[in-house]
């Protein structure tokens, strides 16, 4: 049987994987197998936190919105609900940006909502 050598296919593979390791700490950056394990994780946590990112944004835009509804006398759920019945159709991150940066157009979307479930 003819020998084989490690010809450009193997080494392109290597180089691949320790590009993708480039900034790991210690062996996980220079040793192919360490990092390709390590580039492996790496991966499947990016795959993980892309999903979990959206349910962290929404959970910082409720307690953003609840905040700011308390200081409008009303609870969250209170809030959301009577902009509902208001007919008023705006999202939780438009919510919690107004909350943030204008809060006299978030107390008129709070009053509104008061006076839609009374």
């Amino acid at each position: 049987m003819p020998r084989v050598k490690g010809g450009t296919v193997t080494r392109q593979r290597r180089k691949r994987v320790l590009k993708l390791a480039k900034g790991y700490y210690g062996s996980k950056r220079t040793l192919f197998k360490t990092a390709k394990q390590q580039v492996m994780k790496s991966g499947q946590y990016a795959y993980r936190d892309r999903r979990q990112k959206k349910r962290d944004f929404r959970k910082l835009w409720i307690t953003r919105i609840n905040a700011a509804a308390r200081l409008n006398n009303l609870s969250y759920s209170k809030l959301m609900y009577g902009l509902k019945v208001a007919g008023i159709d705006i999202n939780r991150k438009m919510l919690s940006d107004l909350a943030i940066n204008d809060e006299q157009a978030f107390a008129q979307l709070a009053e509104k909502a008061k006076q839609a479930v009374k």
